[in-house]
Parts: C-alpha cells; sequence; structure tokens
C-alpha cells in the first residue's frame, strides 16, 4: 500500500477545544482504518505544523477521501504527501534515461 505523509494545522476551533484532541486522533485513526487504510504514526510537533500522521492507504483516492472528511470536520487543515521508501525511490532512479 503507499504510504502518506500528513502535515496538520490546528483552526481556532481545533485549539479551542484542544482537550478533545486526543479522542478526535483515536476517531481519525479508526476512521482511516475504516476506509482500509493502515496507521503507522501519530506525532504532536513543535514549529510551523501541529502534527504529523504516517499511514498508508490503497490508494491516492482513499487517502483523499479521508483527509476530506478529517478536514471537513474544523479542527485541522491537511496538507498530505505521497511518500517513497528508500528502495521506491532507488527504483525510480534507475529508469532515468
Amino acid at each position: 500500500m503507499p504510504t502518506y505523509i500528513s502535515l496538520l494545522k490546528l483552526t481556532e476551533q481545533g485549539i479551542k477545544n484542544i482537550k478533545d484532541a486526543p479522542a478526535r486522533v483515536e476517531q481519525a485513526i479508526k476512521a482511516m482504518e475504516a476506509g482500509g487504510g493502515k496507521y503507522i504514526g501519530f506525532y504532536a510537533v513543535m514549529g510551523e505544523y501541529d502534527y504529523v500522521i504516517i499511514g498508508e492507504a490503497p490508494s491516492d483516492e482513499a487517502m483523499m477521501t479521508y483527509v476530506l472528511a478529517l478536514g471537513s470536520l474544523g479542527n485541522v487543515k491537511t496538507t498530505t504527501m505521497k511518500a517513497f521508501t528508500k528502495e521506491q525511490f532507488a527504483d525510480l532512479v534507475k529508469k532515468l534515461p
């Protein structure tokens, strides 16, 4: 399954209800798994973003559906990137002309 890294920023609503955040994280993990994905890791971080989520999804469409649903709740804004392992990267480089 493809791997994705999502960078999340709390919205005003999300920070206002920060005490509910741990339960929201658990709900988000369950939603990812319900869509056929696999949770790999969650990190609360300091800096430009507030959270980092690493997960797998069966397709780009499945991941897009998940992050749209997550964002529609109004607690976070998401930036999601498809990630490639070092082995996948090496295979891609081998294909270069």
